[in-house]
Formats: C-alpha cells, structure tokens, sequence
C-alpha cells in the first residue's frame, strides 16, 4: 500500500510539500504521544500517529526516517514547523479524526507492524 492510498481512503489533509506519494511505501505504523516511545518503538519508513503537533515531531520522524506522521484530533502544527518538515523532507499529514480511527483504518488497509 502507497502513502497516496492512505492519503485517499482517509481523506488526510497534505501539510507539506506535494511529492510523489505513489512511490512512497510505508513498511508499518506506530502510534504514541511520548516522544521517548516512538524513538523506541517505531520503526524506519513507518507511518507515526499521533495528536502532537510541535516542532520535535519533526526531529523524531528525522531521527527515524519515517514515511509520515500523520497528526489526528485537528491538531495543528504551526507554520515554522511545517517549514522545518519541508527542510527535513518529512511528510506532515493532518485529520480531525481520533488517533484510535486512524490506527483502526490503517490496520484494516493492511498496515501492520513489522517484525
């Protein structure tokens, strides 16, 4: 599954720069708030679900190589933080969705972890 069919079935909103998300494959998804968690537990070219919003997503999703992070409950990051994702070349989606839809909807496309 591309990163272009997650942004479709889940009507996500694009806050960076448009890429070619058709070639962008995520391998897994993780979801957390605590920053210290995803560094742990997420994996490199996951998907990040989370309602944070700040500029040290950005740093995390960098850290990590994510594909995406994908910020729910309307959340929204401030301009210098969607700037500093465009630098980093990370990808900030945006839904008024609760975290716990999102995660069920990508479980149910297919996203599971990998081991």
């Amino acid at each position: 599954m591309t990163l272009q069919e997650i942004i479709k079935q889940l009507n996500l909103t694009v806050l960076t720069q448009k890429k070619n998300f058709s070639q962008i494959v995520p391998t897994s998804g993780y979801t957390s708030d605590m920053l210290s968690c995803v560094m742990v537990g997420a994996k490199e070219h996951g998907v990040w679900v989370t309602l944070q919003a700040h500029a040290n997503i950005v740093g995390v999703a960098a850290l990590l190589d994510l594909s995406a992070v994908i910020i729910t409950e309307g959340a929204m990051p401030d301009r210098n933080t969607i700037l500093k994702a465009n630098e980093e070349n990370i990808i900030l989606l945006s839904t008024d969705k609760p975290s716990f839809y999102v995660v069920g909807k990508l479980w149910e496309m297919g996203l599971h972890e990998v081991h």
